[in-house]
């Protein structure tokens, strides 16, 4: 990675989260060049504690020198203490702030963003990644802050003492630049792939996780743990890649340390025998080059964890750069207090190459329940989703009583919609909050009158705290039926103009569906209402039904006007008579 772009990322890690704590970092480092200096105040007393105690025999110096030597301790233990938790402090926050950030940004992305990149490696993002993140800065500005400083007092210690004596031991630096700059390009390629795989990892084991009664009913535990053996060997690799190339540069240097401390022994020690120089001069040198050892090492390694950190920054800001295309136009028009009528005219939408709507048309009267009929793969679905803007047409016109979906306010216009899906969309919190979603301001009289309304009175006796009952991971505490009652409970609090029910039965056994059944039809009241259903026996009492065949309406009408044109409708009602017929036989 060249320097531009290593600045760039830190120009952005400090702008957009560091800056804000910015006096808790000063204060940090501060505290980090006093631990770091106090190393290079005790190399410094080795000198008169050598040449004016042991050999001088001056023992007043003895109580002084010892005195300082606490105090250095001391001062070391308060500064190392205090840094850290004030470091500590602006990590987490930085760190729970990136997070935040970054989960709001992913959710105002559009729909198709979320289609190609799987749950698994935007979690890793968001976890994995910040960590990383927020570790390597932490470590980096220990580095600079209290080892870089530490390095400098204690080479001023060593050159005070001899400054031919220092250039020896560093005689073999000049050898390290080459390798160290390969170290790093070499650490930076591995960390990407490391990140990359750790993103693979997190989305097969939410895959997993969410497809477990699969895989057990398919005896398919050793091939999804194979594959998952497979990333992990593989991250493996990686990372001890990544860690050797970390580990490169110390360990120069920890050739170059050897090198040169047995020049100094050769050349000082000479010096020494022949009176040049004291034992005590000779100690404060070798005092100082020895501590100078582990922070020299410590540095050499910030250059590996900048890189492994500046590839997690990467990751992180190719996120942050994409951007929603669905957007609310500047002055959008506000949404119709009232059930509005629906209508979609020549509607053209393609997924990649494959064409979904061919010119669709049809009208959804203000106030009544309009019916969507048709084959999987007819539409009917994408017709929810231009209606709602998780999509736009690549032509025609989607109209809001006479606005068209793309003039009007993006959050007013999903403020007219309630849905209600084949699956229940439940999160693991009690029922009470999958019902209420955070709102404050429905009294207990309302609240009450939505379950009975939706039929969840009826199953709450079961249940062992009854409203204040979990849900279970994505429901999974209650039967479809009971998912249905409280998306549906849901829906009448939120008391939407436009209702939309996709399939919101088909799963059901008959009594859930007679429950379910009514509790829709209560819904419907008053609003305009759109309803996907395979099963045409749960449509035929719909104001209007709407038939679809790959991507066109090719009818609308009553359930009897279209059984006596005959078409599609007729030739899918008598389809379904005749295997329920069946049934019956059997």
């Amino acid at each position: 990675m060249s320097n531009s772009a290593s600045t760039e990322a830190f120009r952005w890690l400090w702008r957009s989260y560091l800056h804000p704590h910015r006096w808790v970092i000063a204060l940090a480092v501060i505290m980090m060049a006093i631990e770091g200096g106090m190393l290079g105040l005790l190399s410094y007393l080795i000198q008169p504690m050598f040449d004016r105690v042991f050999i001088g025999g001056d023992s007043g110096a003895l109580w002084v020198v010892g005195l300082v030597i606490m105090g250095i301790f001391l001062t070391r233990a308060v500064t190392s203490a205090g840094q850290r938790i004030l470091l500590q402090s602006a990590s987490q926050r930085a760190a729970a702030g990136m997070r935040s950030d970054l989960l709001s940004h992913l959710m105002q992305l559009d729909s198709a963003f979320h289609q190609i990149n799987p749950p698994g490696q935007l979690i890793e993002r968001l976890q994995g990644d910040v960590t990383v993140v927020s570790s390597s800065w932490s470590a980096i500005l220990v580095g600079l802050g209290r080892d870089a400083v530490t390095v400098l007092v204690l080479f001023s210690v060593a050159l005070s003492v001899d400054w031919r004596w220092t250039l020896i031991a560093l005689v073999g630096t000049p050898f390290l630049i080459m390798p160290a700059l390969l170290a790093q390009a070499y650490v930076r390629r591995r960390s990407v792939t490391a990140r990359d795989l750790a993103g693979r990892m997190a989305t097969r084991l939410d895959e997993v996780f969410h497809g477990i009664n699969p895989i057990k009913l398919n005896a398919l535990e050793r091939y999804q743990s194979d594959r998952y053996d497979t990333l992990a060997d593989a991250r493996v690799g990686a990372e001890v890649k990544a860690v050797a190339g970390q580990a490169a540069v110390p360990a120069m240097i920890d050739v170059m340390t050897g090198v040169g401390f047995l020049a100094v022994m050769i050349f000082g020690g000479g010096e020494i025998i022949a009176g040049n120089k004291t034992v005590g001069e000779f100690m404060s040198f070798f005092t100082a080059m020895a501590l100078v050892f582990d922070p020299l090492r410590r540095l050499g390694q910030t250059s590996g964890q900048w890189q492994v950190a500046t590839a997690s920054i990467d990751r992180l800001r190719s996120i942050f750069d994409e951007r929603p295309s669905l957007l609310s136009p500047p002055n959008g028009a506000p949404a119709p207090a009232h059930a509005p009528q629906i209508t979609l005219r020549d509607v053209a939408l393609n997924y990649g190459d494959l064409p979904v709507l061919r010119g669709a048309s049809f009208t959804a009267v203000a106030g009544r329940t309009t019916a969507l009929v048709g084959a999987s793969g007819a539409g009917k679905s994408t017709v929810f989703n231009v209606l709602t803007r998780l999509v736009d047409t690549a032509d025609g016109q989607v109209m809001i009583d006479d606005v068209a979906v793309d003039q009007m306010d993006l959050a007013a216009l999903r403020g007219l919609f309630s849905v209600v899906t084949q699956d229940a969309a439940l999160f693991d919190e009690t029922l009470r909050d999958n019902i209420l979603l955070g709102r404050t301001d429905i009294t207990d009289a309302r609240l009450n009158a939505v379950l009975d309304a939706a039929h969840v009175t009826d199953f709450l006796p079961q249940l062992p705290n009854g409203l204040d009952s979990p849900a279970g991971p994505r429901g999974s505490n209650l039967s479809g039926g009971q998912r249905q009652r409280v998306a549906i409970a849901r829906a009448l609090l939120r008391d939407t103009p436009i209702l939309l029910l996709d399939e919101a039965t088909s799963a059901l056994d008959t009594k859930s569906e007679a429950l379910v059944q009514e509790a829709l039809e209560k819904l419907s009241v008053g609003r305009t209402t759109l309803v996907i259903a395979h099963r045409l026996s749960t449509v035929r009492n719909a104001d209007s039904i709407v038939v679809m065949d790959h991507g066109r309406v090719v009818d609308q009408g009553t359930h009897d006007a279209l059984l006596e044109r005959g078409g599609i409708y007729a030739d899918l009602y008598a389809m379904q008579f005749k295997s329920k017929e069946g049934d019956s036989h059997d």
